[in-house]
């Protein structure tokens, strides 16, 4: 069975995208940074080549860079709903088995979202944890709300609330190694190590 994969992506307006990192590079580098990621994201999630893509987009799918992705790539947009980022990402699961990921993780890799379509032969949930405590990617066969609605988001107990939801509910679950994203300018520091193609 496809695994369909839903990314979330800001439009990469200066002073809405990347604002925690708009003190160290501007707010136009920051937009050209959720440019760049956004783009990376969604090359990643292509060359995993198993299932449809969907960019859901914020505050809406009308923005040039959203349009230009569309007309290069085989993807669908749509508008991410009103509500926390809980809602939102439930929003974003399919009828079917789902990745959902955002576009600040560039440590991800096409291999990584195979690996977790796989897992999901076999468990009802699979993640990819964030070294700051939250995770990169959560997928699951269905939807399960109880993983969405109240969970304090931004905070470093994310990770540790889902895996305590997850036990209660008897879910199966299978955890990959952690990755990192890009939030702060230590983050921003080590993708210019790392990843020098992504460097402003």
């Amino acid at each position: 069975m496809k695994t369909s994969i839903s990314i979330l992506a800001k439009a990469p307006v200066p002073g809405f995208a990347k604002t925690r990192l708009i003190p160290a590079i501007g707010a136009h580098g920051a937009a050209v940074l959720q440019t760049r990621l956004t783009e990376q994201t969604m090359q990643t999630a292509q060359a995993a080549a198993i299932g449809p893509v969907t960019l859901w987009c914020a505050p809406d799918p009308s923005d040039p860079s959203f349009m230009d992705l569309a007309r290069r790539v085989k993807i669908t947009l749509r508008r991410q709903p009103e509500g926390d980022l809980g809602a939102r990402m439930l929003a974003a699961f399919g009828n079917g088995p789902t990745l959902v990921i955002g576009s600040d993780c560039p440590a991800l890799t096409p291999q990584h979202l195979r690996a977790a379509s796989d897992a999901l032969n076999d468990a009802d949930v699979v993640l990819i944890p964030a070294e700051d405590g939250g995770y990169v990617l959560i997928g699951a066969r269905a939807a399960h709300a109880e993983l969405f609605t109240g969970m304090a988001w931004g905070a470093g107990t994310v990770l540790a609330e889902t895996r305590k939801r997850i036990s209660a509910r008897g879910l199966k679950t299978v955890e990959l190694g952690p990755l990192w994203d890009v939030d702060s300018e230590s983050d921003l520091a080590r993708m210019e190590r790392e990843l020098p193609a992504l460097a402003l």
